[in-house]
């Protein structure tokens, strides 16, 4: 069989042979035997043809197949081009002048502030959108829930009213592993409640360690922390797994504004001393590394002044919090709520149907509140996060922040 590949293979040198043309002919050949080069030039050319003509009639079937396809089914409606017209007049207090943009720049902001709802949807998005049973985009089902305004941030009268924290980014050992440093921290005595090397940012590790946190130094008010995880999601009001769970145990999250690190500037100046102190050169392997860094949270605790204490460590100043038996996870909601519980997929039942509410929620019950004829407020331990609609297919609507520059 390798001869007559090799040899079928000559006249047809520098043309397009399919893989199944030269199987045939080969097989062909090693049927009568190898008697010339002619007589299998001649079995090529036959296969060759045979082949050529069965593409050439399975082209006709398929053109003919889409043809009565096209006459059966209804025309797609017109796409209707976007409408350069509606274009937001320029604010000239804020827009920036041609002058100062370029041509180029000025260009690129004006087709920004084009009106997204000009656009029409493509027909294929409305059909794939009807066969899953959802809304398409654009839709009632994809209009804007609640809008949260960003409370402003706490200021601290004692200790464990608000605690802070944050991962420092990740460095690696000098045996390669790498460690990912979450910092917890008392903000008013700037008392350090603790350094963990974790291998990842996943959210249970986390949730681990601060059960230890809570049974050892009691539980705050408030817990203040970035966006990004796994303290915050882009879920509905933003709260992820474990704020949830914070939530759920009566301590509040308060968010810092997305792109202002400056709002948690006293955990970050506190990062900064960390890597300088303990980490030029990292230590031989993780568990050193742990140990290291034990041994710097004992000095900056008991011995290492702090200009906002008055050149004073934080223990003087840290009164640790009563004890108290571990709390447990119950809510309820008020006799005007109705409960529902959170389904391992994230959605409830509600009114014969199953409505996504969020994966941050799930293994909890949320309260429903009627707030109109056909609008139901969902809330999650005193936190809007959503509504609902009879009339919408879908989800619930998310409740979002407004954004601040």
């Amino acid at each position: 069989m390798g001869n007559s590949f090799r040899f079928t293979s000559r006249p047809f040198q520098g043309h397009v042979v399919e893989r199944n043309v030269l199987c045939c002919a080969a097989a062909a050949i090693c049927k009568v035997g190898l008697e010339g080069p002619t007589k299998h030039v001649a079995i090529v050319s036959r296969v060759w043809v045979q082949s050529q003509e069965r593409l050439q009639m399975e082209r006709a079937v398929r053109a003919e197949r889409h043809a009565r396809a096209a006459r059966s089914s209804p025309p797609s409606p017109p796409i209707a081009p976007p409408n350069f017209d509606k274009v937001a007049e320029p604010d000239s207090r804020s827009a920036p002048t041609p002058s100062k943009l370029g041509e180029q720049k000025t260009g690129s902001a004006v087709g920004s502030r084009i009106s997204r709802s000009s656009c029409s949807l493509r027909p294929h998005d409305w059909q794939m959108a009807q066969a899953n049973e959802i809304e398409p985009p654009g839709s009632p089902a994809f209009a804007r829930g609640p809008r949260l305004k960003r409370s402003g941030l706490t200021v601290p009268k004692q200790s464990n009213q608000v605690w802070t924290v944050d991962f420092k980014g990740w460095f690696r050992t000098q045996d390669g592993c790498r460690v990912e440093p979450l910092t917890v921290r008392d903000l008013f005595s700037r008392y350090l409640l603790g350094v963990c090397l974790l291998p990842d940012q996943s959210w249970r590790p986390v949730r681990r360690i601060f059960m230890r946190l809570f049974a050892r130094y009691g539980y705050p008010e408030i817990i203040r922390m970035d966006n990004g995880g796994p303290f915050g999601s882009s879920g509905p009001a933003g709260p992820s797994r474990l704020s949830a769970w914070w939530a759920a145990l009566g301590v509040r999250s308060e968010f810092t504004a997305p792109g202002h690190p400056e709002q948690n500037g006293a955990h970050e100046q506190m990062h900064r001393v960390y890597k300088a102190e303990t980490t030029r050169p990292a230590s031989s392997h993780a568990r050193a590394q742990q140990r290291r860094s034990n041994r710097w949270v004992s000095i900056y605790n008991n011995i290492r002044p702090h200009e906002a204490l008055g050149q004073r460590p934080p223990a003087e100043f840290y009164r640790p919090k009563r004890l108290s038996r571990p709390r447990k996870v119950l809510l309820r909601y008020s006799p005007g709520l109705m409960s529902r519980q959170v389904r391992s997929n994230g959605q409830i039942k509600w009114r014969g149907r199953k409505r996504f509410v969020g994966e941050a929620f799930v293994g909890y019950p949320v309260g429903l509140m009627v707030v109109g004829e056909d609008k139901w407020e969902v809330r999650f331990a005193g936190l809007l996060i959503g509504e609902l609609r009879e009339s919408d297919r879908g989800g619930m609507r998310p409740a979002r922040h407004w954004r601040r520059s």
